[in-house]
């Protein structure tokens, strides 16, 4: 016998009235409105701790690669390097804004009785102020300061507050090189005046100090010379090919490096953390969604005299077995949608909701001294929410394979036989 095609027509509309109907088994529905509930608690969780992990993505990005280069150049042989000539060349290029010469290698420095491991960087504060947005994170002083005198020094507020520091302070430099005397070999060393702090809310605060090209010179015995050279390219996220097509056209004896190389294994661990902490959180969404299993078996006991019915009227195994899958995922569509809208509402109002928190508990959640920032981060990507919605529903439709599929087993006649 031919099914009539109204069946095919109908078996969603079917489906979705046994999804919602008033007249189901108490104890059925309440099963159904958990599943609902879990699959829309897991979609919000997932939504907004993905949008908070991008907020910290990006927070980091901008507050430490607003002192790190796109790029550098250094020489790797030995012999001085003609940096002005150098840095002209590279400065003709199209894909290329600004560079500047650098100086760094790791000190001591020290305030009083404190002593603190540091990053000097020497560098020609008019053109690094193209490469880098120091000069935008000053707090006190000016870079401008470290030309007017030869032993100035701009240090990070954290490293200026560890060393008990101000500006208009002197302090101990003590450089990894070795002084000649009659008295004996000793280690360099020269006190510095401080004339800037900056702050960019991250870790380069707490060891990083600038001071001239000319004293970086004079302290590391650089005589003229220079590491290398500072790159600051178009496009940040362009920059690994920018510098490796540089690369290829810079003579022998010249490597090149970006910020994915130096600075990319921290964003790689915010990657992988991300990556993590979504597949834990997608793990309550496959309780949700596995929940439908429960739901769907319990509802095949309860309908099978409808589907009897059903079959005797013509439909076929395949239209009962949609018919069930509809019965499922529209459980599993609402959840996500009502999931969706509660995620997106959140992550893009956290920030108002955790300074709301604070007001009401008293207490500071984010203290700027600890967590670099004052309040939680949130970046929405709609691509993150698709991903989130399209494994929720895959998750929910391999869910009601197996009971659907039971269903279409059901054979109306031993069930007509005890009506």
């Amino acid at each position: 016998m031919t099914a009539p095609p109204f069946f095919s027509n109908y078996a969603l509309f079917i489906g979705l009235r046994y999804s919602f109907s008033r007249k189901r088994n108490r104890f059925t529905a309440v099963i159904a409105m958990v599943s609902m509930l879990g699959m829309t608690l897991g979609v919000t969780s997932l939504i907004t701790v993905l949008s908070v992990m991008n907020g910290f993505s990006g927070e980091l990005r901008g507050r430490i690669l607003s002192l790190v280069p796109h790029g550098y150049v250094e020489y790797t042989q030995a012999g001085a390097l003609d940096w002005p000539d150098l840095l002209q060349q590279i400065e003709r290029r199209p894909d290329v804004l600004a560079v500047s010469p650098y100086i760094t290698d790791k000190v001591i420095l020290g305030g009083g009785r404190v002593l603190r491991g540091a990053v000097l960087t020497a560098i020609a504060p008019a053109l690094e102020s193209n490469v880098s947005n120091i000069t935008h994170m000053m707090t006190a002083g000016s870079l401008a300061t470290l030309q007017e005198g030869k032993f100035n020094v701009v240090l990070g507020a954290a490293l200026a507050r560890s060393l008990g520091v101000q500006l208009g302070d002197r302090i101990e430099v003590t450089v990894p090189r070795l002084t000649v005397t009659p008295l004996g070999i000793f280690p360099r060393s020269k006190r510095l005046t401080v004339t800037g702090l900056f702050e960019v809310g991250a870790q380069p605060d707490s060891y990083q100090a600038y001071v001239s090209l000319a004293t970086g010179q004079s302290l590391l015995g650089s005589r003229g010379e220079v590491d290398g050279l500072r790159v600051k390219t178009v496009d940040l996220f362009r920059a690994p090919q920018i510098m490796q097509t540089l690369a290829d056209t810079l003579p022998a004896g010249f490597a090149t490096t970006d910020w994915s190389q130096t600075q990319g294994s921290l964003f790689r661990a915010i990657k992988m953390e991300k990556l993590m902490v979504s597949l834990l959180l997608l793990s309550v969404v496959a309780v949700a969604a596995f929940n439908i299993v429960s739901t769907l078996v319990m509802s095949v006991a309860e309908k099978r005299s409808d589907i009897a019915v059903l079959r005797t009227m013509g439909a076929r195994a395949n239209d009962i077995m949609a018919l069930f899958m509809a019965h499922g995922l529209g459980l599993a569509a609402v959840g996500v949608g009502v999931g969706t809208l509660f995620g997106v509402a959140l992550a893009t109002n956290i920030s108002d909701i955790t300074v709301l928190l604070e007001d009401l508990l008293g207490v500071k959640l984010f203290d700027p001294t600890v967590y670099f920032i004052s309040e939680l981060p949130s970046d929405l990507k709609w691509s993150d929410v698709f991903g989130v919605i399209t494994a929720s529903l895959l998750l929910s439709f391999i869910a009601t394979l197996y009971p659907a599929w039971r269903a279409s087993q059901v054979a109306p006649a031993e069930v007509l036989r005890y009506e």
